[in-house]
C-alpha cells in the first residue's frame, strides 16, 4: 500500500495524454501537478492552441507562468486593456508575471501552436480567473 507521502517522494513518469479544457478555453494535456503526481510547488503541462483559436482573457492569481513554444507563432496581449502585445515563436520562452491580464492567439489559420507551460503552483487551474476588459480596444 502506497501512502500519500510515499507517492510525493516517488519519481514518476507522466505521459501527457489526458486532455482537459481549461477556463481559458484551450485544450491542455496534463503533466505534472498536485493532482497527477502530488507536486507541492510546480505544475507543468502541454497546451495546444488550435489554428486561429484564441484563449479567453484571464489572470493567474498569485503565481508565475513560464511558457516554451514548441511549434507555431502565438500573439499574447496583456495589460489592463490588453493594450500590450508580444509574439512568441518556436524555440522562445515567454514569462507571464502573477495577476497580469492576458490572452493568447494562434496566428496560424492552418496549424496548431504547441507549448509547454510551467507554473509555480501545483493547482494552478484552481486560481485562473476570467478577465473582462474594461472597454473594447479598437483594432485588437
Amino acid at each position: 500500500m502506497t501512502t500519500d507521502k510515499q507517492k510525493i517522494q516517488a519519481v514518476q513518469a507522466i505521459r501527457p495524454d489526458q486532455e482537459v479544457t481549461t477556463l481559458q478555453k484551450l485544450p491542455y494535456f496534463l503533466g505534472i501537478s498536485g493532482q497527477t503526481v502530488g507536486a507541492t510547488g510546480l505544475s507543468m503541462h502541454v497546451v495546444v492552441i488550435p489554428p486561429g483559436a484564441k484563449a479567453e482573457p484571464h489572470i493567474h492569481v498569485g503565481y508565475e507562468t513560464g511558457i516554451y513554444v514548441l511549434e507555431g507563432e502565438v500573439l499574447t496581449r496583456w495589460g489592463t486593456n490588453l493594450e500590450n502585445q508580444v509574439v512568441s515563436t518556436s524555440g522562445e520562452f515567454l514569462f507571464v508575471p502573477p495577476d497580469v491580464p492576458h490572452d493568447a492567439t494562434n496566428l496560424s489559420q492552418s496549424k496548431p501552436a504547441r507549448a509547454i507551460v510551467a507554473r509555480n503552483d501545483p493547482a494552478e487551474q484552481d486560481k485562473v480567473v476570467a478577465y473582462t476588459v474594461p472597454y473594447s480596444v479598437t483594432g485588437k
